[in-house]
């Protein structure tokens, strides 16, 4: 791998872009420490998991630049960015990605709000009389 490899992850509204290149292992989101952007750690853990998969977690640098939604819908952007990255790097890595389930886009979002409801499900309250 010679140059940067990138990817895109995304969740609900959240959108991340992935830049993977050789390095120590620092990952990096918003120009933070992800361990200071994400301070919970299963979010962390979100981040860490495609490359212990492979077990790659000190091969790669990994810039992220985030946006939108929440910070759990950014962590999980960022999981599918950073096995999208990864296999651009090597198709090898594919069957352990796919077999982990780091590949699959999770689609759910919100459900949009109907007229006649308060929101997209709960009516107002009924009055019989």
């Amino acid at each position: 791998m010679e140059k940067q490899k990138n990817a895109v992850g995304r969740r609900k509204e959240a959108v991340t872009r992935v830049f993977l290149t050789r390095g120590g292992g620092k990952i990096t989101v918003n120009n933070k420490d992800y361990k200071e952007y994400f301070s919970l750690g299963y979010l962390q853990n979100q981040l860490e998991a495609p490359l212990k998969t492979i077990e790659g977690a000190d091969k790669f640098d990994i810039k992220i630049n985030a946006v939108g939604g929440g910070i759990k819908g950014q962590a999980e952007a960022a999981k599918l960015g950073i096995a999208r990255a990864l296999i651009e790097v090597d198709p090898e890595y594919r069957p352990a990605l796919k077999a982990a389930g780091y590949l699959t886009r999770n689609s759910k979002g919100v459900e949009r709000k109907k007229f006649g409801h308060k929101k997209a499900r709960r009516s107002f309250q009924f009055s019989k009389r």
